[in-house]
């Protein structure tokens, strides 16, 4: 059995919502509590070990291990992505197409090895690590990319935010209106959803100067656990189905 949920209506909203906590969280270590990014990413790095390893070797598919590792994810990403891109100096750009290139090389690796990349077949040990890897990747290119056309255009971050909401909406279209692979829509529609949650996040904990509405990145970051939790809590969720 998949140990990975049911694509849903309540999975995307639960995952944008996980990917803004990734930003406000991933802030609040490395500029908030002045840590930095490498120290920030660091600590990240060892909860998202953790939390894979929890995963992994779960029997059976559990929603909150689940996103408590996808919002591992999105705040190492977070952090990681600001590391090479502001402290390594390889710039947004850079910085985008470097981790492009990873997330497409393991995606690559994933399906030469296994013959597929669907979410559905994710139910064997190998099949989770090249899953988290992947998402992974996909989590720090989201930051990246939301960091490059929020800070680097004059779109600013409500622009971004209505830039990747409209590409959202063209995949969701796709997927109703085309036969286009619904793996492919899905991994589309997985990776821009961290940078709509990036640019939402600066929104929110960015001073009113640089365009944002400057509050607190721990309060903004409760508010979305617990709405993350609730929506776990409340709605019931399901393992997906297996691959046809």
């Amino acid at each position: 059995m998949s140990k990975v949920p049911e694509v849903t209506l309540i999975f995307w909203v639960i995952k944008i919502l996980a990917t803004t906590l990734g930003e406000t969280g991933g802030d609040a270590l490395s500029m908030s509590m002045d840590l930095g990014y490498l120290v920030a990413t660091a600590i990240f790095a060892a909860v998202f070990a953790v939390a894979v390893v929890i995963q992994v070797r779960a029997r059976k598919f559990h929603p909150v291990v689940y996103w408590a590792t996808i919002i591992a994810t999105t705040t190492v990403g977070t952090t990681m992505a600001d590391f090479a891109d502001r402290s390594l100096g390889i710039g947004y750009a850079g910085g985008t197409a470097v981790l492009f290139a990873l997330l497409i090389a393991a995606l690559l690796a994933w399906y030469r090895t296994l013959g597929s990349v669907a979410v559905e077949t994710v139910s064997s040990p190998k099949s989770e690590i090249f899953y988290w890897v992947t998402i992974m990747f996909s989590q720090t290119l989201g930051t990246a990319l939301g960091d490059w056309v929020a800070d680097t255009s004059n779109l600013g971050y409500t622009g971004g935010a209505v830039v990747f909401g409209a590409l959202l909406a063209a995949i969701a279209v796709a997927f109703y209106r085309t036969s286009v692979s619904r793996t492919k829509l899905f991994w589309a529609a997985f990776i821009l959803t961290r940078p709509l949650g990036a640019v939402v996040g600066d929104f929110f904990d960015k001073p009113a100067a640089e365009g944002g509405l400057a509050l607190s990145r721990y309060g903004a970051s409760a508010t979305l656990l617990v709405l993350i939790a609730l929506l776990i809590f409340v709605f019931p969720h399901r393992p997906a189905g297996k691959a046809h």
